[in-house]
């Protein structure tokens, strides 16, 4: 009979130490073709990106999202947000996504798959649900990002409610943006590694 873990609650990872996220320094933004295609050069060289989006959040009732209007990608040293709202940042965006033998893992993964066939006119390719995992290996619920990192790394992942409902369609995104949106992805990829999926044959979609 296979053991089944808890899930870690809010209480408890509130009193573990932060988790040291990236700074700027490690983040790069990317919104015209020139950034993209340097991008696209320095990711290339790696086995596996952590993945996310972000989209303008819609408030009214009916409102349908045009999102995503960023994409992260991030491996252990660097992370790339890309702005969509260029149309030559997005074809490149978009290549990098159907590319195959690159594994893009995320959390909460669903929605975003779904936005970028729609925005970007391509399926993604190589998409792994890390929550998928984590349930493969006895745990109960979802995740998350929080969790997992409560779980593999005994820290707790800080998330800025402010950050998260801002507008991510702005031509200028402020710094506080950057860093929420790039760490998303950044410590998507270090669950990715610290769970030994590296030189796996995990299965994608």
């Amino acid at each position: 009979m296979r053991t089944l873990h808890a899930t870690p609650d809010k209480d408890a990872i509130a009193l573990l130490a932060p988790f040291e996220r990236l700074g700027l320094e490690h983040i790069t933004l990317v919104s015209t073709q020139a950034q993209a295609c340097a991008a696209f050069d320095s990711l290339t060289k790696a086995p596996a990106w952590g993945f996310d989006t972000e989209s303008k959040p819609t408030f009214k009732v009916g409102e349908l999202s045009d999102g995503p209007h960023i994409l992260q990608l991030a491996t252990p040293e660097q992370a790339w947000v890309f702005q969509l709202h260029d149309l030559d940042c997005r074809a490149v965006a978009a290549q990098l996504l159907a590319m195959p033998g690159i594994v893009k893992a995320g959390f909460g993964l669903g929605d975003d798959r779904k936005r970028i066939i729609h925005k970007l006119g391509v399926v993604p390719v190589g998409i792994l649900e890390l929550n998928t995992v984590f349930r493969e290996r006895g745990y109960r619920k979802d995740m998350g990002v929080k969790g997992a990192v409560a779980v593999l790394f005994n820290q707790r992942f800080i998330k800025s409610k402010k950050a998260a409902t801002s507008n991510w369609a702005n031509a200028y995104l402020t710094e506080s943006q950057l860093v929420y949106a790039a760490n998303d992805a950044y410590a998507a990829i270090r669950v990715y590694v610290a769970l030994g999926l590296v030189d796996s044959a995990t299965t994608t979609v």
